[in-house]
């Protein structure tokens, strides 16, 4: 990767909890509860309710819009007339879910009866969008890169397929052994060809035969925006992302990994990305190689 920008006394720059460990920002029933003011910044956050068979759980959006999106169990969403029953999955592993979009000013119940985890992803709004919930359609699901940088993305609520104010979310499935977010890229200038995003990475790892799985996110700024984090992420942990070069994201030989990400900026609602121009020419290596055969047999 880059050389990390060093300060005068030789040592790297580090923006402080940029690593979310999980259970550290828990509120039952809220295992994951990442608010604008705790990651201090201004555009998105990202909760995951964890409800056990039976429970409900009612929280008002505020000023954001937000979406729901089951991690693992289905749910009844009520806001305020309209609900929606999401079928939801066994786990994240097992394929994309159905969602459903919530807007701001509104007030939400989340009930399940078997139980589950449901994400709860949201971003500072000033348009109100209708509520309403959706199937992932098939040209929502993409398969990136090539060869070992092989990954598939589910565009839930991204530019073009799935209308909001400011709110972009999508998630990455990642075989073992493979790289993605690659290779590394920014956005957050305003500039052609890039837009000015705040993301959070939520991360799930599949367990191996003997204890829970590991991955690593790499994250590095400029000469003039220095960041510097190369962190070992696990089961529910979470990376933020306020600027700089994001990536690689890499799944350790043995264990798969998931991540939920979730975007916005103050500007046009558009991912427009700025590859590091080190690595830049990595994607036109894609071209001769095949996709990773364990994505294509592994769509629903």
């Amino acid at each position: 990767m880059a050389r990390v920008p060093q300060l005068d006394d030789g040592t790297a720059p580090r923006a402080p909890e940029l690593h979310i460990a999980a259970g550290s920002t828990a509120r039952p029933p809220w295992s994951l509860h990442i608010t604008r003011e705790r990651a201090g910044w201004s555009w998105i956050s990202l909760r995951i309710l964890a409800l056990a068979p039976g429970q409900s759980h009612a929280f008002a959006t505020g000023d954001e819009e937000a979406l729901v999106v089951p991690l693992a169990g289905g749910c009844h969403v009520q806001c305020g007339d309209a609900e929606a029953d999401l079928r939801g999955r066994t786990d994240v592993f097992a394929g994309p879910s159905d969602f459903c979009y919530v807007p701001r000013t509104a007030d939400v119940t989340v009930s399940t009866e078997r139980g589950g985890r449901f994400a709860i992803a949201g971003a500072k709004a000033d348009r109100i969008f209708t509520f309403r919930a959706q199937r992932v359609a098939d040209d929502a699901v993409e398969l990136r890169g090539a060869g070992n940088c092989s990954r598939r993305v589910v565009n839930y609520c991204m530019p073009g397929g799935f209308d909001a104010d400011r709110l972009m979310v999508c998630e990455v499935f990642t075989p073992s052994g493979n790289w993605s977010s690659y290779p590394p890229h920014k956005h957050d200038e305003v500039r052609p060809g890039e837009t000015a995003l705040e993301e959070i990475y939520y991360f799930e790892v599949a367990r191996g035969p003997v204890d829970e799985g590991v991955a690593y996110q790499r994250l590095y700024g400029t000469g003039t925006r220095p960041i510097d984090l190369l962190a070992e992420v696990r089961q529910g942990d979470v990376v933020l992302v306020p600027h700089g070069y994001h990536g690689p994201s890499m799944a350790a030989p043995g264990y798969d990994l998931y991540y939920l990400n979730v975007m916005a900026g103050p500007g046009e609602r558009a991912w427009l990305i700025t590859d590091d121009p080190a690595h830049a020419w990595v994607r036109d290596t894609w071209a001769e190689m095949p996709v990773d055969s364990r994505l294509t047999s592994n769509l629903r």
